[in-house]
């Protein structure tokens, strides 16, 4: 059977967003006292995901819309997009402690005819919008400009500051090369390798001049900004892949996820430590210390995408929130 990567990815995400959202703004000694060994932590009963997964549909059924009506361009996909995080930020189920900039960010969004940039967040690299970049990764048929575009694109419509473009674009490369079959050993090079390469480009036509509302003295100063920062912890996850023990909180080796290239690689880590332990991966992200839903969901992104959608106990996947909606996206891409 093949490996369903897509389904894998949208299916992990899901479960690491619903296994770490109840451990979320807690320590890994009240984690542990509230779940036991944390190599045994459960599924809650109901099996509820928090905002990550929600803004991940946002952004897959956007994908979709836009590709469904030619080929991906900046101006097909930022209208759906915008569509679909202004429903998100109006729906009554948007009460899963959604992120201050996604709702600060959304509310402009609003405002008919104001050009996206003016609703972009140019000083916020918060973790919101790497956590739900999945399906720009997992979508077939585009280039690799066309990637690297639209998940810069789906960032700065809510986190315009250089990083949290960055790390959207690294997040999306990194599950389209596990989804493709890269051997996990040599991921964070080659995501290393990908950031030098882009460290000075900006591109124009899927940003416009989101760049001058910074104090950058030109777009290329701008965007190195946030490669640099990349850079910089994926040299610190490279150290702590071969040195971190598995029994220690993966926050104090790559931090707690609260900031985008955090996040990126604190959810890498775990994913790293046992990239043929997948439910043991998400139990690892799920009892940390920082942004556990986020780390947790990022881990099982890229779990899924590497193992596809056989890495997931049925029990769990069959009750997963969103079940139905994960599927519809990750059948298609699948096929």
């Amino acid at each position: 059977m093949p490996k369903q990567p897509a389904t894998g990815a949208l299916i992990g995400l899901a479960l690491g967003d619903a296994l770490g959202f109840p451990t979320e703004f807690n320590d890994v000694p009240s984690i542990l006292s509230k779940c036991g060994p944390w190599r045994e932590m459960e599924l809650s009963s109901g099996a509820f995901v928090s905002d990550d997964t929600q803004m991940t549909l946002a952004v897959g059924r956007a994908l979709r819309t836009a590709m469904d009506r030619g080929v991906l361009a900046p101006g097909a996909l930022e209208t759906p997009l915008r569509e679909e995080f202004i429903d998100w930020y109006e729906s009554p189920d948007n009460n899963r402690a959604p992120g201050r900039t996604c709702m600060a960010a959304c509310s402009v969004l609003r405002t008919e005819g104001l050009p996206w940039q003016e609703a972009s967040l140019i000083d916020s690299k918060g973790c919101g919008a790497n956590m739900r970049v999945a399906p720009i990764g997992l979508a077939p048929g585009l280039s690799d400009d066309q990637r690297a575009g639209a998940a810069q694109l789906q960032s700065a419509l809510t986190h315009g500051h250089p990083t949290a473009l960055a790390a959207s674009d690294l997040t999306a490369h990194a599950v389209r090369l596990l989804a493709q079959g890269a051997d996990p050993a040599g991921l964070v090079g080659r995501l290393r390798s990908y950031a030098y390469d882009h460290r000075t480009h900006y591109d124009h036509a899927w940003l416009g001049d989101l760049w001058t509302r910074s104090q950058d003295a030109g777009p290329e100063q701008f965007i190195a900004r946030g490669w640099d920062e990349c850079l910089e912890i994926l040299g610190r996850l490279q150290e702590a892949v071969g040195s971190v023990s598995p029994e220690t909180d993966p926050c104090l080796a790559t931090g707690e996820g609260w900031i985008a290239e955090e996040a990126l690689a604190t959810g890498l880590l775990c994913f790293l430590l046992f990239p043929d332990e997948p439910v043991t991966a998400l139990r690892r992200a799920a009892c940390s210390s920082g942004d556990s839903d986020s780390i947790a969901c990022l881990t099982g992104a890229f779990a899924g995408a590497w193992l596809g959608a056989d890495a997931w106990p049925a029990d769990w996947a069959d009750r997963i929130e969103y079940r139905d909606d994960l599927l519809a996206l990750g059948t298609l891409w699948d096929a």
